[in-house]
């Protein structure tokens, strides 16, 4: 069974990044490429400024917080992050998320929603391959980009256009192609017994 998380980068208060989330959730759904599809959002997570004493690497994780964030990535088998652009970069909340864990994020492959204002938060998208990669993760190149989005929610809700829905379905097609295919790296190593 596989599982498709969407991560929501934004935190503040007054964010559209919740109802882009929302939208991007029941269009995966519909795609029907993964078996589930669940959302993790980084503003009800809550997760402090990193405060481990181990390496990520190791897992020996000592909070309740970072044993329950390491879980709930864990079960993932591919994720869709949506994040505004802030100052040519993504959200410091969503970089501390990352930085809290190292191999559960490995070999799943990662679609990216953005939004701001006219680049469309596309250098964030940039940002967060550079960091999704050095994780181990495979960011498909397909994504959806949404400039001058704050007209589209309207009432608390996101309203699409047609190309959007069109980006969104070509991304999740490249990530059910990739779940599939990565599927084989993400099972642990078996040891082989002597002869």
């Amino acid at each position: 069974m596989s599982t498709l998380k969407v991560i929501i980068a934004s935190t503040r208060p007054g964010r559209i990044g919740l109802p882009i989330g929302t939208w991007i959730t029941e269009v995966a759904r519909r795609h029907g490429g993964v078996d589930r599809v669940e959302v993790l959002d980084l503003a009800t997570i809550d997760l402090p400024m990193f405060d481990e004493p181990h390496h990520p690497r190791l897992r020996q994780y000592v909070h309740p917080h970072t044993q329950a964030w390491s879980a709930a990535v864990d079960e993932a088998d591919a994720f869709v992050i949506v994040s505004p652009e802030y100052n040519f970069s993504f959200t410091g909340a969503l970089k501390n998320a990352l930085d809290y864990l190292s191999q559960e994020w490995a070999y799943k492959p990662v679609g990216l929603v953005t939004y701001g204002g006219i680049s469309g938060g596309t250098r964030a998208a940039h940002a967060i391959r550079q960091v999704a990669s050095v994780l181990k993760m495979v960011p498909v190149p397909e994504a959806v980009a949404l400039p001058m989005v704050f007209p589209q929610v309207v009432d608390g809700e996101f309203v699409p256009t047609a190309a959007n829905e069109q980006a969104a379905g070509v991304m999740l097609d490249e990530i059910a192609k990739l779940e599939g295919a990565l599927a084989p790296l993400r099972q642990p190593a078996v040891a082989s017994t002597p002869a």
